[in-house]
């Protein structure tokens, strides 16, 4: 928005948390053209009259399923009641569940609904894996050797629990990996660096939660690796949408243990059910290797491999960059 207002000669500003309030009040007070923020600031501005009500005419909700869940729901409800009734809103998402259409309805007035088909919405140019790596303490190893294995441009590690994410950060600092991390308790300062430095390549391997799961656009990403599948399957299209942007081919591969074969199956089915086939090559789900150490039982993609299981790994991923344009580097 900033890149576009310099053209435009628009004044854009963001409101998030973890930011200076009194900066922020006397930035509004000035006078700004658009204002892009996090529900919670926005009604502390709002609420603090440094935003204007009177002056808004139009009210865009991105992400507009994350925005209704229980965590934001209410903060949009008290958003909306210091809004003028004479208001263009417009809501936004890749996915939108009947429960969060049926709650716009309190807030939006006849709307023009324009609802992408479910066949049209597609993961094309992404190519999906899975690795049975059957028990949790065997992820680290997995992770490590695809790293040792592969060329990457540049990759997301999606976990599930900002505690995981800095201990897995730590572990793989021990062993020589340069990444970087950012979740939810880091300040808003912290977190505009680590991402400057991950859209400036400067960093190539980002660790993070769902916080990065929507709306980060970083071209360079060809590889999104879910460490944990994520605990809300619709959040798993997000999650793998963060590789192949703007047209780009791009990888996704999931680490699943025993206790996540049924939420594997939910994924699939969610998928599926939306028409969006999770696949690799022939509308299946593939097992991208098994037997290889750390990881049990027998390679399900390549039997041919198996007396190599760690070459039958190598072997798939690298294809699989370079068919996408990449390097393998084994």
């Amino acid at each position: 928005m900033r890149a576009l207002g310099d053209y435009l000669q628009v004044k854009c500003h963001a409101c998030v948390g973890g930011t200076s309030v009194r900066e922020d009040q006397r930035i509004l007070q000035s006078g700004v053209h658009v204002v892009v923020g996090t529900p919670g600031r926005v009604y502390d501005m709002l609420r603090r009259r440094a935003l204007r009500p009177d002056y808004i005419k139009i009210f865009s909700l991105d992400e507009a399923d994350e925005m209704l869940s229980r965590g934001f729901k209410d903060q949009i409800y008290d958003i909306f009641q210091m809004l003028p009734p004479k208001l263009q809103v417009g809501v936004f998402s890749a996915t939108m569940p009947p429960e969060a259409l049926e709650i716009t309805r309190k807030f939006m007035s006849k709307p023009v609904r324009i609802l992408v088909k479910r066949d049209e919405l597609t993961l094309e140019g992404i190519k999906q894996f899975y690795v049975n790596v059957d028990r949790e303490e065997w992820k680290l190893d997995t992770l490590c050797d695809l790293y040792e294995t592969l060329a990457i441009t540049q990759s997301v590690i999606f976990s599930n629990t900002r505690r995981k994410v800095d201990w897995l950060t730590d572990k793989m600092r021990a062993r020589d990996h340069t990444v970087s991390a950012t979740h939810g308790d880091m300040d808003q300062n912290t977190r505009d660096i680590i991402m400057r430095e991950f859209r400036s390549g400067s960093s190539r391997v980002l660790i993070t939660t769902d916080l990065l799961a929507r709306g980060i656009d970083v071209q360079q990403v060809s590889l999104v690796i879910n460490y944990d599948l994520p605990t809300q399957p619709e959040n798993y299209l997000h999650r793998i949408g963060r590789s192949g942007r703007f047209g780009r081919k791009g990888v996704a591969i999931n680490f699943v243990t025993k206790d996540d074969e049924r939420l594997l199956q939910d994924i699939q089915v969610r998928a599926d059910a939306a028409g969006r086939a999770v696949t690799c090559g022939a509308n299946k789900w593939r097992a991208a290797c098994s037997g290889w150490p750390g990881i049990a039982g027998a390679c399900a993609c390549l039997p041919s491999l198996c007396s190599s299981p760690r070459l039958a790994l190598t072997w798939l991923f690298s294809t699989a960059f370079l068919q996408h344009g990449h390097r393998g580097a084994a």
